[in-house]
């Protein structure tokens, strides 16, 4: 029963992983731009639920959209105001730019919110579900099964709807979708939103239980990077299942190991991956 705990426990986390990873491997996918800001939008989106429920006094159901559509904007934003013109430059300026935003962003968060560590009230998801002996924290059940909602939704857009058709043409080769009338900017813009939409779910979800600080994207986008590479780069089904095998590996690492050696695990294996298959697990070769 202890293994079945470990492995749900895992699965749930890891959905949230996935969610995370999705809108960072949309963004790499169609623009080959590699987006150090993705930690510091979840960090965002975190503070964005801290202060639906201290000031606004509203729940997971209003601030989880609420989140997803301000970090929609801040996508787009960014996009038109600073991506579009560094992605003309070279492959340095696009890192140096993305990781000044995501500095931006934190500093902007430690002027106004300080360096004090804050969380969301325990009663606002409390109380566990137990099924015969599992033992399931309606927190966690709730970021899982949305999570893992979203990121089998956003895979579904992408492959089954005209507006993903034109996401994917203009990922594909941005010249030949301007030939066939799609134009390029409304389609990276909006894929930097729905990206960053993604993060801001996950970092609304993530926040009911764990701590909020400006600082807490750092570890959020490592998770992010490996889920990527792990799964294949601009593969939506990949980042569900890295996100998910590595939700269970850091699981079951800390009860067997120890929870400060479950990085070690995970970022041992993850470079055992890519040695094997460098591409990622469902990246083309």
């Amino acid at each position: 029963m202890i293994l079945v705990q470990l492995v749900t426990d895992g699965l749930l986390v890891g959905a949230v992983y996935a969610l995370l990873s999705s809108g960072l491997t949309l963004i790499w996918g169609m623009m080959n731009v590699v987006n150090f800001a993705h930690g510091d939008f979840v960090m965002l989106a975190m503070y964005v639920a801290f202060i639906a429920v201290t000031t606004l006094a509203i729940g997971p159901a209003l601030f989880v959209p609420l989140a997803a559509l301000v970090l929609f904007g801040v996508g787009v934003v960014v996009y038109y105001a600073l991506i579009r013109n560094v992605m003309r430059g070279p492959m340095l300026a696009q890192i140096l730019s993305t990781f000044g935003l995501g500095l931006v962003l934190r500093y902007a968060m430690f002027w106004v919110f300080s360096a004090n560590f804050v969380s969301l009230p325990d009663t606002l998801v409390g109380g566990v579900l137990s099924v015969d002996g599992l033992r399931l924290q309606y927190s966690r059940l709730l970021a899982g099964v949305v999570a893992l909602l979203l990121t089998a939704a956003l895979h579904l857009m992408l492959t089954r709807t005209a507006l993903g058709s034109r996401l994917l043409a203009v990922a594909e080769d941005r010249t030949a979708a301007m030939l066939v009338g799609i134009r390029p900017d409304p389609m990276q813009a909006l894929a930097w939103g729905i990206g960053a939409a993604c993060a801001g779910v996950a970092g609304a979800l993530i926040a009911l239980f764990f701590y909020i600080s400006p600082l807490v994207g750092d570890s959020l986008v490592l998770i992010a990077f490996v889920t990527v590479c792990l799964g294949g780069f601009g593969s939506v089904p990949g980042a569900l299942f890295a996100g998910l095998a590595i939700g269970v590996i850091e699981s079951l690492s800390s009860w067997f190991i120890g929870a400060a050696w479950k990085d070690v695990v995970v970022y041992g294996l993850f470079l055992l991956a890519l040695w094997v298959r460098p591409q990622g697990l469902l990246g083309k070769s």
